[in-house]
């Protein structure tokens, strides 16, 4: 077994459960969910998120494989606030040159982002849709052979249109986010199968469903694969 298919079986093994052990006393992810939802509530009444249009019933036949009883299954738009981005038109040299980031998917490194070759101005932020993603976002693109290749901000960036971004609300740790998103990278490659330009849409993302540990056993889980995967780096090539 290669070192890259013993990272994939890590990851597999995190997200059913199987890599911590289940405390009762760190909660469920029904109990972790409410508080999500809850969160999100207070965040639209304040007006510092939109409010967003109904996900998708999750159905039976949707589930693909078994989790622990204190763990839930819910779609990726109930853990976080996703939007694709947007590109200032490149006829208009007054949008580039600036010193806000702009990352593009060939920036995506399956790890954190700390610097991007390319920046805007304020002027392109003004006049255009683009959203400024904080520390701590987790990217994916969506489009070409980069489909699923994936990120974590260590600055505050925007991105161009073949890329979402997801702020995760209080109770999504955004590495587990970023693993879990990492270990069904196939599944959106097979997902965007089928046209002349594949790719995946924002849609599509956060119908996705994702299994919802509590917190704690999150950021435990983060911390086992983390182990296992200096682990194995370390190992003989």
């Amino acid at each position: 077994m290669t070192p890259e298919q013993l990272k994939a079986s890590i990851l597999q093994y995190a997200i059913q459960g199987k890599l911590v052990e289940q405390r009762p006393e760190e909660g469920t992810g029904e109990e972790l969910y409410q508080q999500i939802q809850e969160e999100k509530q207070r965040l639209i009444q304040e007006g510092k998120i939109k409010k967003e249009k109904p996900l998708l019933e999750i159905k039976e036949e949707e589930i693909p494989f078994n989790i622990p009883e204190s763990w839930k299954w819910v779609k990726l738009g109930n853990v976080g606030s996703w939007s694709a981005g947007a590109p200032p038109p490149r006829n208009n040299p007054a949008y580039f040159g600036g010193s806000i980031p702009w990352l593009k998917t060939g920036d995506l490194n399956d790890g954190y982002i700390r610097e991007v070759p390319e920046y805007i101005t304020d002027l392109a932020m003004e006049k255009t849709s683009i959203r400024i993603n904080p520390m701590g976002s987790v990217l994916m693109a969506m489009y070409g052979a980069t489909i699923g290749k994936l990120g974590i901000l260590e600055i505050q960036a925007t991105t161009n249109q073949a890329c979402c971004a997801c702020i995760p609300t209080t109770g999504m740790d955004n590495k587990y986010l970023f693993y879990y998103l990492m270990s069904i990278r196939s599944v959106y490659i097979k997902m965007a199968e089928g046209g002349a330009q594949p790719n995946i849409s924002k849609e599509k993302i956060v119908n996705s469903l994702i299994p919802l540990p509590p917190l704690v056993e999150q950021k435990r889980i983060v911390a086992k694969i983390e182990e296992l995967f200096l682990y194995y780096n370390r190992l003989p090539k």
